[in-house]
């Protein structure tokens, strides 16, 4: 598999202004690297700068300071639309809660990155259907959301991530909403990404489920606490 850094850091802050006396800082000149094909795990009490780091990463907003270099791409600096061809093209988002357009069937959500895109209409299906096999859900393409159980509902959500067959996955707490059964199916199917050369940053609060990653990052009051390598990682695919 392609080795190299994918994600860059370089002293990244991140200040919110309350009011005219008040500020917050989320983060706190972080500086860290992901490689391609890491599987990270983000953990942190609430307030710590977890999901402003996960705003930061996903493109969804840009830094105080500090430079962000997305796969060689210095993106810290760049415009809205700029960092929306980004997201579209290199970065799959999965959510705790889903996120589906509930009038549309399974087929047509996980179309929606490659209609963004441009992509033609023979092209899309191909693909969306190509996805939604890949998480076992071929059978449920004409399906609406409330047509599907929460697992279900979060396999379209990852096909959907991995339609634009992009560099990063980003899931935030993608099992939250799920019971354990089936959260830890859900896992499997993020392993099985992982083994596949996907690179996978998961948010979570879930000490089991963060063992399943390679690597952990765990940020309190906007800095690194700690970032440590899994040596006894778990795994739930048994093939």
């Amino acid at each position: 598999m392609d080795n190299g850094t994918l994600i860059k850091f370089q002293k990244i802050s991140k200040t919110y202004s309350l009011d005219e006396a008040e500020e917050v800082h989320a983060l706190q000149e972080i500086s860290l690297e992901v490689e391609r094909n890491e599987y990270v795990a983000v953990m942190g009490p609430s307030g710590s700068g977890k999901s402003t780091l996960m705003n930061l990463v996903g493109c969804l907003d840009t830094p105080s300071s500090g430079l962000y270099e997305f796969n060689g791409v210095n993106v810290s600096s760049m415009s809205d639309n700029e960092l929306a061809r980004i997201r579209n093209r290199e970065i799959g988002f999965v959510f705790q809660t889903f996120n589906l357009l509930p009038r549309s069937d399974a087929l047509h959500n996980v179309e929606l990155p490659l209609i963004y895109a441009g992509i033609p209409s023979a092209e899309r299906k191909r693909r969306a259907e190509e996805a939604l096999t890949s998480v076992g859900l071929h059978d449920r393409a004409h399906h609406k959301p409330n047509e599907l159980s929460g697992g279900q509902r979060q396999r379209v959500a990852i096909a959907r991530a991995l339609v634009t067959r992009p560099s990063l996955i980003l899931a935030d707490e993608p099992t939250g909403n799920l019971d354990t059964k089936t959260g830890d199916e859900i896992m499997i199917i993020v392993e099985e990404l992982h083994e596949k050369g996907n690179t996978i940053i998961l948010v979570t609060h879930e000490e089991y489920i963060a063992e399943h990653a390679e690597r952990i990052i765990r940020i309190r009051d906007g800095r690194i606490e700690s970032d440590t390598h899994v040596r006894n990682r778990k795994t739930l695919n048994q093939k």
